[in-house]
């Protein structure tokens, strides 16, 4: 069988550091000499390319950061079996959340991966983290078909759905968790596929969208909250659409304030998106008197959407859609397995 080929993407991030040698200064190093770094890549079935981009640290990741990366698939989709994309563990869910929303009818793996320690570090996670997601892109089933055919995020041992992730530690080596959707692969002596969880296209062309409106913005909801701090946030002309941060199954305080200045911002065409603060559960407006507001003033229900892939779903509805009803719609309703039917 041939071998497949995997193109790895280097956005940045602590995996591709090492320390110099004279200056004990961490650096990027040259992925021109991957297998210098990491020489285990040899023996590993696939074919590997790397393409670097002009390296910047996640917190300094951009919508127009997730269009390169985007466009670099989408110009390498068809000479490719997989793709494997180097990043930041700090923004790794919102960019995966993106890129699921961006990359419409996959067919192919993209694979998300990092590390808390750099590549050069003795005790580094980043070459196991490196070398699963690659063997991951480069496999296929009996058919020829790629096993997995999302945007997933491989950490740890676990491999999840993309947009279903969130970072829940900034130093232990397990650092993400899909915590309402099961993992798509765990990773032991053999790497055991759950086939049940994948998803699939019946598209047959990948179809990439660029636009993402930034005219975002996220409010978290806590006791004491005043909405005098927040009235920026309700100018149409500067911000198109919010993102509730929500306590439970999606209730706040019914202060007749923030009530009134959610109802005029949505009535002059502002977007909110109701989420919980909860790692885990889901959003239920109604269940509570404290959220039956929301469906009176027509808040979107995100359901179990992690905020992740809540804001920057918002960012592509917002863009790729003119209606009201149907960015709506598009927001309530899975677009990339993103939340529960």
């Amino acid at each position: 069988m041939k071998k497949s080929t995997v193109l790895l993407i280097y956005t940045g991030g602590t995996i591709g550091m090492i320390k110099d040698s004279e200056t004990g200064v961490l650096k990027a190093f040259d992925f021109d000499h991957l297998y210098d770094q990491i020489p285990e890549l040899s023996r590993i079935e696939a074919t590997l390319k790397a393409i670097s981009m002009d390296p910047v640290d996640s917190s300094d990741m951009t919508p127009k950061k997730w269009q390169e990366i985007a466009r670099i698939i989408e110009e390498n989709y068809e000479a490719f079996d997989g793709f494997v994309v180097l990043h930041g563990s700090d923004t790794m869910a919102y960019t995966s959340s993106a890129l699921s929303f961006m990359l419409q009818g996959l067919k192919k793996p993209v694979i998300l991966t990092g590390s808390q320690l750099p590549i050069g570090t003795i005790r580094t996670d980043g070459k196991e983290n490196l070398i699963t997601a690659i063997e991951i892109a480069a496999q296929k089933n009996d058919s020829g078909a790629s096993i997995i055919q999302e945007v997933a995020i491989y950490f740890e041992y676990s491999l999840y759905r993309g947009n279903r992730t969130t970072k829940v530690s900034a130093n232990a080596f397990e650092a993400f968790k899909s915590p309402n959707y099961p993992d798509l692969a765990v990773a032991g002596v053999q790497i055991q596929y759950n086939h049940g969880a994948h998803l699939t296209s019946t598209s047959n062309q990948l179809r990439v969208y660029y636009g993402m409106n930034e005219q975002v913005a996220l409010i978290k909801i806590f006791p004491g909250f005043s909405p005098n701090v927040y009235t920026g946030m309700f100018d149409t002309t500067a911000v198109k659409g919010i993102v509730l941060e929500t306590f439970g199954s999606g209730n706040a305080p019914k202060n007749g304030e923030f009530i009134a200045l959610l109802k005029k911002y949505i009535e002059d065409g502002g977007i909110v998106i109701n989420v919980t603060q909860c790692v885990s559960g889901e959003v239920v407006q109604g269940k509570y008197a404290n959220s039956t507001f929301f469906n009176e003033i027509g808040v979107v229900s995100g359901r179990d959407l992690t905020t992740e892939a809540a804001i920057t779903k918002l960012m592509f509805v917002l863009s790729n859609y003119e209606s009201r009803e149907d960015m709506e719609y598009y927001l309530s309703h899975s677009m990339a397995g993103e939340m529960s039917v």
